[in-house]
């Protein structure tokens, strides 16, 4: 195929363009890398039922050791009860190093963590999957529009062929005295409206092409050609099946439904099991005797943690709640203006359908009288203003057969996605 500017292009398809788009948008591709975030973040939630091993150390130098009150009868057994004497305990450097392990035995959160970034894990290939049918969708606007401005460009250089043949017969009647010069002048004005609609038409079909060729993930200069015939010959309806919008919604529904699981289950007790090795040490660095001295310690054992009272939950779980009313108030809203845009489709589509064959009729028809009028314009029975009013007549039933494919391609198009198949 050749470009508007004469290049040799890469002839696509319909079919083809959307695979390309598919598999090299670049907004495509940042999504999909950023499916790779999800997955960490449910392999992070897995992560949260193996043990966790932590150590700590730590160093304290008393500037002053802590005090201690004990009976005064420690000192002196013949004092009195309960009197005190203060006594200072310790020796000025301590040092702590312990490594502690914690395994859960049972925590409900965990599980719910889990099946909630499996759930945040599927939005996000939902949101890929409504990106790609949002490209695909505008790759297909785009494919239609370039060969809705290659039917035109047929239907002005047809006329172009025209009016050239008119301005050559319009020059050979002046000459003859049968023309008037304004007669000449009205065709050349007519063939300057036509040079000009064809530049214009070139420069649209050029940015059409560009803008596939971003949607596409190529260079926008690199040569792209579509086919002019446009199928219309569909069927008027496609297998439905729930679209994208819907099923994020429900996937949206049980993500909110997991996270009010996982608060209510905030108020369950867990039970972890926990083991602790360390080193105790003690020093003294002064006269009469300076020491260091260190001892371990280790224990093994149950942690049980259970929350009596947080009011907090009550209300976090009374928004949850209406969060997930909303959201199944909008899944029904989803619902119905999706069944809508399915029968408003349906309906303009079969009402375009119908016209396409009418409106072709009236171009043949068209094309007709406007031949006719030229020999009556030769024969001396008709003027230039009958050709002008042919003419006109011709490129209003072109324009009204572009109008009504338009129609067709926008509906066809929007029963695709309504219905859920616009990948197919």
């Amino acid at each position: 195929g050749l470009t508007p500017n004469g290049a040799f292009a890469q002839n696509m398809t319909l079919q083809q363009c959307p695979e390309v788009a598919v598999a090299n948008n670049k907004n495509l591709l940042v999504l999909r890398n950023n499916l790779q975030l999800a997955e960490q973040k449910k392999q992070e939630a897995l992560s949260n039922r193996l043990p966790k091993i932590t150590a700590t150390g730590d160093y304290k130098f008393f500037t002053n050791l802590p005090y201690q009150l004990m009976p005064l009868s420690t000192f002196n057994p013949a004092a009195p009860e309960g009197e005190f004497k203060e006594a200072q305990f310790g020796v000025p450097h301590n040092l702590g190093l312990n490594v502690q392990a914690a395994m859960p035995i049972y925590n409900p959160q965990i599980k719910t963590g889990v099946q909630g970034a499996a759930i945040a894990s599927e939005l996000g290939y939902l949101q890929v999957e409504k990106s790609e049918e949002q490209v695909i969708f505008e790759v297909a606007n785009l494919y239609y529009n370039a060969q809705i401005l290659q039917q035109q460009l047929l239907f002005v250089d047809s006329n172009l062929v025209n009016a050239n043949r008119l301005f050559a017969t319009m020059q050979l009647l002046r000459s003859q005295g049968l023309a008037k010069g304004t007669d000449v002048g009205k065709i050349e004005l007519q063939q300057a409206q036509l040079q000009s609609q064809r530049l214009q038409l070139e420069s649209k079909l050029a940015q059409v092409l560009n803008g596939l060729n971003f949607f596409m993930g190529r260079e926008l200069d690199a040569p792209l050609s579509v086919p002019i015939d446009i199928a219309t010959a569909e069927n008027n309806a496609y297998p439905v099946s729930a679209s994208v919008d819907l099923r994020l919604t429900q996937a949206q529904n049980r993500l909110l439904l997991n996270e009010l699981e996982l608060i209510e289950k905030a108020k369950l007790p867990t039970v972890s099991l926990v083991a602790n090795y360390g080193l105790t040490g003690f020093g003294y660095l002064q006269q009469p005797e300076s020491f260091v001295k260190i001892f371990p310690i280790g224990f093994i054992g149950v942690q049980a943690n259970y929350p009596i009272w947080n009011k907090t939950t009550r209300f976090r779980i009374a928004q949850k709640e209406v969060e997930i009313n909303g959201n199944r108030l909008q899944s029904e809203q989803i619902q119905a203006q999706n069944d809508l845009q399915i029968a408003n489709a349906m309906a303009q589509k079969n009402a375009a359908q119908a016209n396409i064959s009418t409106t072709q009729k009236q171009i043949d028809l068209a094309k007709s009288v406007y031949l006719q009028t030229l020999v009556q314009q030769r024969q001396g029975t008709a003027t230039i203003a009958d050709i002008l009013l042919a003419d006109n007549a011709l490129r209003e039933a072109q324009v009204n057969y572009l109008n009504v494919l338009v129609e067709y391609l926008k509906a066809d198009l929007e029963l695709k996605k309504a219905s859920g198949s616009i990948k197919n």
